[in-house]
């Protein structure tokens, strides 16, 4: 008998308890008891009158009496208010046994209901348990301490242990180890850091110790965004979830009106019982948020932070999706992409000189090519002289030999020798010795990994992809030919993107921005859906209503079939709660379904479909939590950021209403 909660109680949701109590199975057990004795005639004191039937129905039934009360003051149809005056109507004709067996029926349908719903709250605390509340601060000419990790800042040093969960957001300074991030990015596989890499609070440490920078605590990390991902969906009320409500409250007058009418025709009290219990309502009212509430945290698992269920709701309609370039669909960043070696050099070597050449370079051209010659393990030596000529590139001498790497016009003003060679996308890099041709370096900013599989899911979607970029026409082209992208706007600035997504969501497009710059940010506050790379900036992050941890595309994908799961789900108990509500209704008016019957199928419908929004709850493996504190009731979770807050509302096991 669960009724959603009006907005001005968001947060304040019924059916909370976690946990079976033992007065509720009491209060089920007295009233079969009750129904037991009645059946068999133990003691009937009053012809007219079961004593025991009566005294069963007001224990029983107390907790719908009590609210059906409050709904009368706050002058407000509820379930619970419809109910009452059914179990009020048994009793006037003496239906003491159906009284009771109803009673039974819905306390013990609110009950399995409130379970069934609270795993979706569970989960939030499942997620609270995975970060400890301690960390080894390690100083400068000290052994590391253990300290409480409200005591941590950011820029401190923390070590994490073999075994040991990770209590920050931060980057690996030393050591080497693999680190399980399924309760955070949703990869399966353990994940290889080393220095250098990025590490996630509330993920697994697995094999080797590391010492980790500290960059982000509390409610700033990104494990503090996917609980207050999941909180605000709790909290907040998306448009599907209104209509919900407003549906329950007309099935309810609905239900009352045909049992009048039943009443007036057939003169039937039985059957206008009937037609007022067969009626629920709570497929719908509590189906709908459990729906909402399970997606987002599936989302959440999957590594996609959504920031509401409105945002969830658009997702499901999207049907135009518009990708940043630089960044989103490349990695953002220059590497090696292809070596050219002449005919008498070898590709190590050619490699090995361009990053000893280039060793003392700041420039993101020189930084690729030592990545790359470091990546295949290659000596890189210090030159002896360097020079750096802007526009052109670098000469360096080494063991009595000069090394050129630079552009064509370098090569050309020293006199070096090129061959005829195809034109590639991205920038190529000559190499030279004592004006010698060696070969050249090809380098660009390659498409991410899983970026061509992500556009070709959206597509099997039916949704429609367009590449949008500052870039030059070559260079977007290029990187859309490669990823199968047939629609392309290039040389946009930042104002340019979000007319552009002005232009389709008046061409009546449901569109999805995904981005990671700041460029990016007017284009994603402008869609319906705005979608920020992980990686992004601060700002892009701000705008953006969906933030990808770990910067997969995969994850946005599998984020929107889970958004449109989620709309099915709820779409399937819309029309399934009318269905059979009608039915039921037309049945019990006919007098073909006696009161018990009403029961069953009200209580049996509404499980059935409150269990089908309960198939989006994602899962919590026994990995995640294990080696995790218990939960304490002062210390959620605490840190330097701030304690994440989250509201586990009261049980309430008749407490949600109807507008």
């Amino acid at each position: 008998m669960d009724q959603t909660a009006p907005p001005e109680t968001t947060g304040e949701h019924a059916h909370g308890c976690s946990h079976i109590e033992t007065f509720d199975l009491i209060r089920i057990g007295v009233t079969l008891l009750a129904a037991a004795l009645v059946w068999y005639r133990v003691w009937e004191p009053f012809p007219r009158a079961s004593f025991i039937g009566i005294a069963g129905v007001l224990f029983g039934g107390w907790p719908i009496f009590r609210e059906a009360f409050d709904d009368i003051l706050e002058r407000r149809m509820t379930m619970e208010l419809s109910m009452t005056i059914a179990l009020a109507a048994a009793l006037a004709i003496g239906e003491f046994f159906t009284a009771l067996i109803i009673t039974a029926f819905v306390l013990v349908a609110e009950l399995l209901e409130g379970l069934t719903v609270s795993r979706g709250r569970r989960a939030i605390g499942d997620l609270l348990n995975l970060l400890p509340r301690s960390a080894w601060i390690v100083k400068a000419g000290m052994p590391p301490e253990e300290v409480p990790t409200q005591k941590i800042g950011a820029g401190d040093r923390v070590l994490i242990r073999p075994g040991a969960r990770i209590p920050v957001d931060g980057v690996v300074v030393s050591g080497h180890s693999n680190v399980e991030e399924a309760a955070i990015t949703g990869e399966p596989l353990p994940q290889d850091k080393l220095p250098g890499s990025r590490v996630f609070a509330g993920t697994m440490n697995q094999t080797g110790a590391l010492e980790v920078a500290v960059e982000t605590l509390g409610r700033n990390t990104t494990f503090g965004k996917i609980v207050e991902a999941v909180e605000t969906a709790e909290q907040t009320r998306a448009p599907i979830q209104r209509l919900a409500d407003r549906l329950a409250g007309y099935l309810v007058y609905f239900a009352l009106g045909s049992a009048f009418m039943t009443l007036l025709i057939t003169h039937n009290l039985r059957s206008t019982i009937s037609v007022v219990i067969v009626a629920g309502a709570c497929g719908i009212a509590a189906g709908t948020p459990l729906a909402v509430l399970g997606a987002i945290g599936r989302c959440a698992r999957q590594g996609t932070i959504i920031k509401g269920g409105i945002y969830l709701e658009q997702l499901a309609k999207v049907n135009t999706v518009l990708l940043d370039k630089t960044g989103t669909l490349t990695c953002g960043k220059p590497s090696v992409t292809a070596l050219n070696a002449a005919r008498a050099t070898m590709e190590d070597e050619l490699l090995a000189l361009a990053a000893s050449a280039e060793r003392n370079s700041e420039h993101p051209l020189a930084l690729a090519i030592i990545a790359a010659a470091r990546e295949r393990q290659l000596m890189i030596a210090d030159p002896e002289v360097f020079s750096y000529t802007p526009g052109r590139g670098v000469c360096a001498e080494m063991d009595g030999h000069r090394a050129l790497v630079g552009n064509r016009l370098l090569m050309e003003e020293a006199k070096v020798a090129l061959p005829a060679m195809k034109t590639t996308v991205g920038t190529r890099v000559y190499v030279a010795r004592d004006q010698c041709y060696l070969g050249s370096i090809d380098i660009s900013d390659p498409p991410r990994q899983g970026a061509a599989e992500a556009i070709q899911e959206l597509a099997r979607m039916g949704i429609r992809t367009e590449l949008i970029t500052g870039d030059t026409s070559a260079s977007a082209s290029a990187v859309a030919e490669c990823l199968r992208i047939e629609e392309i706007s290039s040389g946009l600035l930042p104002q340019q993107k979000a007319q552009r997504v002005d232009e389709l969501i008046k061409s009546g497009r449901t569109v999805a921005m995904i981005g990671d710059g700041i460029n990016d940010a007017p284009a994603l506050a402008r869609a319906h859906v705005g979608v920020a790379m992980g990686g992004g900036t601060e700002l892009a992050h701000a705008s953006a209503h969906v933030l990808l941890i770990g910067n997969d595309l995969n994850k946005f994908a599998a984020s929107l079939k889970t958004a449109r799961w989620c709309r099915a789900v709820i779409y399937q108990n819309f029309y399934g709660t009318l269905i059979v509500d009608a039915a039921g209704i037309a049945l019990a008016a006919a007098g073909w379904i006696h009161p018990l019957l009403a029961a069953f199928i009200h209580v049996s419908s509404e499980m059935i479909f409150i269990l089908n929004s309960a198939r989006l709850l994602p899962a919590f493996s026994p990995a995640e939590t294990t080696n995790a504190p218990p939960p304490d009731s002062d210390q959620r979770m605490r840190a330097s950021g701030g304690p994440i807050a989250v509201s586990h509302p009261q049980s309430e096991m008749y407490g949600r209403r109807l507008p």
